[in-house]
């Protein structure tokens, strides 16, 4: 590996251990906890070699090859990504509803936008990944399937919180 690629796995590592020492939390973060643990990983890419090979007509070495590169390029890309997601979702339009509801951060509605954004940014980088990367087709049919994909990876995360909460 050349030196570009070090120095971006020791960037994502810094970037991912960034949370776990934050004085400031909100549930993007306590999400991406979770979303790099070997339990979500792997059943992640177990959910998603399936649904990669079916919706592209892979073979299983292709689909394996092409399911962890793009989940790899997700997982990095995802690191800042999903929690500026959530950060900016605090902001607007978390702010409409919150002070008038006397809701906190971690409320319902604000956990279901962490589901949902987290969902989307890790599938709009799939996607990508495998359009430029791969030369697959990926209309709005492969974009949805690659979001359901997602859903059940995340959900696992999210599953996760609930079965074992983070201690402080």
């Amino acid at each position: 590996m050349g030196c570009r690629t070090w120095v971006l796995l020791g960037g994502a590592l810094v970037v991912v251990a960034a949370p776990a020492t934050a004085d400031m939390v909100w549930p993007a973060l306590y999400l991406e906890t979770r979303l790099f643990t070997w339990w979500t990983i792997g059943l992640g890419l177990l959910i998603e070699f399936f649904i990669v090979r079916w919706l592209f007509a892979l073979s299983i070495r292709k689909a394996v090859f092409a399911t962890v590169v793009a989940n790899a390029v997700s997982a990095v890309a995802g690191v800042p990504l999903i929690p500026i997601a959530g950060i900016i979702w605090e902001f607007f339009p978390g702010m409409l509803y919150m002070g008038p509801l006397h809701w906190g951060t971690f409320n319902p509605i604000t956990w279901g936008a962490t589901f949902l954004l987290a969902c989307l940014v890790t599938t709009a980088i799939e996607a990508l990944v495998y359009r430029y990367g791969f030369k697959f087709r990926v209309g709005r049919r492969e974009f949805l399937w690659l979001c359901v994909a997602n859903s059940l990876s995340v959900g696992v995360a999210f599953a996760s919180l609930l079965i074992f909460p983070l201690k402080n």
